[in-house]
C-alpha cells in the first residue's frame, strides 16, 4: 500500500485508516479533506480565527481517538460536523460560565469579537450579514450556519445535530426572518 493516499473516498479512507501501515497518511487525508469546511464551520459560530483554530484541533483529536470504532451509520461528513458542533457548543458554554454572564450578554460579546475583526466595515452588506448571524440565538444560529453556508439538506442536519427536520425548518424559518429584520434595520 503506498504512503501517501490521494483517494476521495470515506470508505476507502475507513479502511486505510484501520490499517496501522496506512493510518497516519489515512488521517492526514481526511483533514485535508474536511479541514476547510469544519474550519468554516466552527468560525461562524465562534467568529474568531483563533478560537476556531483550537477548537478544530480537539475536534481532529476527537476524530483520531474515535474514528477506529466509527461505525459508519451515518457519513463521515456528518460524523465530523457533529464532533465539530459538539466541540463548538462545548467552547462556548466554557466561554460562558468563565465569563458568568448571561446567553444575551455572550451574544454581544460575538458580536464584540466580529467587530473586531480585521477589515471589518458595518456599512457592507457581508458585515451586517455577520452581526444579524451573531445577534441570533445559538441554536438558531447553527441551523442557520449549515443551511445557509454549508447547504447542509435537512435530514442531515437533523442526524448532525440529533433533532428533528421540522424543528430545524422552523428554527431556519425563524432565523432568516431574524437575519432580515436585522439587515433592514441597520
Amino acid at each position: 500500500m503506498p504512503h501517501t493516499i490521494n483517494e476521495t473516498d470515506d470508505n476507502l479512507l475507513l479502511a486505510f485508516f484501520r490499517d496501522e501501515d496506512t493510518r497516519e497518511s489515512a488521517f492526514t487525508a481526511i483533514v485535508k479533506k474536511y479541514q476547510q469546511k469544519l474550519y468554516w464551520h466552527i468560525r461562524r459560530m465562534v467568529v474568531a480565527h483563533e478560537d476556531s483554530n483550537d477548537i478544530l484541533q480537539h475536534v481532529f483529536i476527537k476524530m483520531w481517538h474515535n474514528l477506529q470504532d466509527f461505525r459508519g451509520e451515518a457519513s463521515l461528513y456528518t460524523w465530523l460536523y457533529r464532533i465539530a458542533t459538539n466541540e463548538t457548543l462545548t467552547w462556548l458554554e466554557k466561554e460562558k460560565r468563565r465569563r458568568a454572564v448571561s446567553l444575551d450578554t455572550e451574544e454581544g460579546l460575538l458580536a464584540d469579537k466580529l467587530e473586531a475583526q480585521k477589515g471589518f466595515d458595518a456599512n457592507k452588506l457581508e458585515w451586517k450579514l455577520q452581526q444579524a448571524i451573531q445577534s441570533l440565538p445559538e441554536k438558531q444560529r447553527i441551523v442557520f450556519s449549515l443551511r445557509y453556508y454549508d447547504e447542509m439538506p435537512y435530514e442531515e442536519m437533523a442526524r448532525v445535530l440529533n433533532t428533528s427536520e421540522g424543528a430545524l425548518k422552523a428554527s431556519y424559518h425563524h432565523a432568516v426572518k431574524k437575519v432580515e429584520t436585522f439587515i433592514r434595520e441597520s
